[in-house]
């Protein structure tokens, strides 16, 4: 298992990972062992970690990320590799979802206008404000695609789009400082591994400069965004499972589709809508699938 985020941050989809292979008819310690290697929101490091996990010729590795997957794939050729979170195919697969060539599939996180939707949902909570913020892991080439849909998004809908670059978990203050000073409405996060570990982090931050925050994982929501949108990881993760216990079961990654989401989910947290005194649409209260209160 090869993430570019950190262990502390991976339990939670780990366990849905775990609960996958245990469906196909495994126990780890008792059929299996796990090698899990982290990058600590540092990709730079991704390189280094994946090599150490390919010279153990592991039956398959499981990659967190597309960026984690891409350096995997250039590390090996034969062993195969199932993306938990694949954001862009990078030129991993070829050019067939349904029979991937090569070593590599996975399971896809986004789904074409999930970027538009989202900004639509952050506009109407903050119909008053045509600045909105986007927080964008520019070190990540596999979200290089959400930053144009997001921009053309935001021109359909007359937005002015403020894009604060980050590379490391060392940018985000100077990233919020410079949010705050450009009076965003409300402030996107891309879907990134690094920005969800330092999910905890970005909650601080938001609140000390009472930015509401809204993100594509459910995760954010219980650390005090106002408001989610997007897939659940942990059941990209669940189907993971399944798919690296049909390679161990003999399966070949080009026999595993490379698979969509099969469900969005909306999670509102009213702590933190009544804190900043902000008023949540009825219709998103009426279509939440979860609401913190």
């Amino acid at each position: 298992m090869v993430g570019p985020g950190t262990q502390a941050g991976s339990v939670s989809y780990n366990n849905a990972f775990f609960q996958g292979i245990h469906e196909a008819g495994y126990a780890e310690g008792r059929d299996v062992d796990f090698v899990e290697r982290y990058a600590d929101g540092f990709l730079d490091r991704l390189p280094a970690i994946t090599e150490e996990v390919v010279r153990l010729n592991p039956d398959a590795i499981l990659a967190q990320t597309s960026s984690a997957g891409l350096v995997a794939s250039r590390a090996t050729k034969t062993i195969p590799i199932v993306v938990a979170a694949m954001a862009d195919r990078l030129g991993m697969i070829g050019s067939s979802d349904a029979r991937p060539a090569g070593n590599v599939t996975g399971i896809l996180v986004n789904l074409e206008g999930l970027a538009g939707k989202q900004l639509q949902i952050a506009h109407d909570v903050m119909p008053g404000s045509k600045r909105l913020g986007l927080l964008f892991n520019a070190a990540n080439p596999g979200i290089a695609f959400q930053r144009r849909e997001f921009d053309d998004a935001a021109a359909g809908l007359g937005i002015d789009l403020i894009t604060a670059e980050v590379r490391s978990p060392d940018d985000l203050d100077a990233a919020f400082a410079r949010l705050a000073a450009e009076r965003v409405g409300i402030v996107l996060v891309a879907q990134d591994s690094m920005l969800s570990a330092q999910r905890g982090r970005i909650a601080g931050l938001a609140a000390g400069a009472r930015l509401p925050v809204m993100a594509g994982q459910p995760i954010f929501a219980g650390e005090g965004a106002l408001i989610t949108y997007g897939i659940n990881p942990a059941d990209n993760y669940r189907r993971a499972g399944e798919y690296v216990g049909k390679i161990l079961k003999g399966a070949k990654p080009a026999d595993l589709p490379v698979e969509l989401p099969t469900k969005l989910e909306m999670v509102i947290n009213l702590k933190t809508a009544k804190a900043l005194n902000i008023a949540i649409p009825v219709y998103l209260l009426q279509n939440a699938d979860e609401v913190i209160e």
